[in-house]
């Protein structure tokens, strides 16, 4: 594991909005959970609320996409989380079934070169069946740390 500490579950919105050393509002915003960050892997969760459903009542694909977004790309940053940002580059998902549960979503870096990274993930439900997969590319960025 990295040496950035992730929120213990009973953590308040305050403490839950440091996304592994990065103030991310959006993902505080639709409540994206940190769970843990080591090297080349990100998992996180999404817990049900009405707010992220679609018209039938299943958690939206927009909020299934920003989720994976945040959670492949902190894979891709997870070596150097606080030296590194990243921009996504391109992004692909593919939507195997609905979801109406709470999720967890998991990314990995499969190939990390001096300024890109290569990550797949996926989005699975309460009863551990697939929903989404992803792959996207990311741009590695150094923060400025002034």
């Amino acid at each position: 594991m990295t040496s950035v500490d992730t929120p213990p579950p009973s953590a308040t919105p305050a403490e839950l909005a440091n996304y592994f050393g990065i103030d991310v509002p959006f993902m505080t915003h639709i409540g994206l959970v940190p769970t843990s960050l080591g090297d080349g892997i990100c998992v996180t969760t999404l817990p049900l609320r009405p707010e992220l459903a679609n018209s039938r009542g299943d958690v939206h694909g927009g909020t299934m996409m920003s989720a994976l977004d945040f959670t492949l790309s902190a894979a891709a940053r997870s070596h150097d989380p606080l030296r590194f940002g990243v921009v996504t580059v391109e992004f692909t998902t593919h939507f195997i079934d609905r979801a109406h549960t709470d999720l967890t979503i998991i990314g990995r870096c499969i190939r990390r070169g001096k300024s890109l990274a290569f990550c797949d993930g996926e989005v699975r439900d309460a009863q551990d069946q697939l929903v989404v997969t992803a792959r996207a590319v990311f741009k590695l960025i150094a923060r400025d740390r002034s």
